[in-house]
């Protein structure tokens, strides 16, 4: 798993509910009732990462299913020799 693109999803999926938010919080009825404001900018952030950042989701998904099944295997790998030393 590559860490920059863990990095770039994190840093785009913060973009995508931050910059709703700030534009929310212009409004005077976002600066009143703040929570309704980040409830929407969350709403809208969803929303775009589902419809714009699914290359950047599926890299990553990719990079910790590599990363688990490399586990795995070292795992399978140290149980045959942790047995073929047992029996002699």
């Amino acid at each position: 798993m590559r860490a920059r693109s863990v990095f770039v999803y994190s840093v785009l999926r913060l973009l995508a509910f931050l910059v709703p938010f700030g534009l929310l919080m212009l409004l005077p009825i976002g600066r009143e009732f703040y929570w309704l404001s980040a409830l929407f900018a969350a709403m809208i952030g969803l929303s775009i990462s589902l419809l714009f950042l699914r290359t950047p989701l599926d890299e990553v998904s990719a990079g910790l299913a590599e990363r688990r099944e490399a586990r795995r295997r070292e795992a399978s790998d140290e149980q045959v020799e942790d047995a073929a030393t047992d029996e002699t």
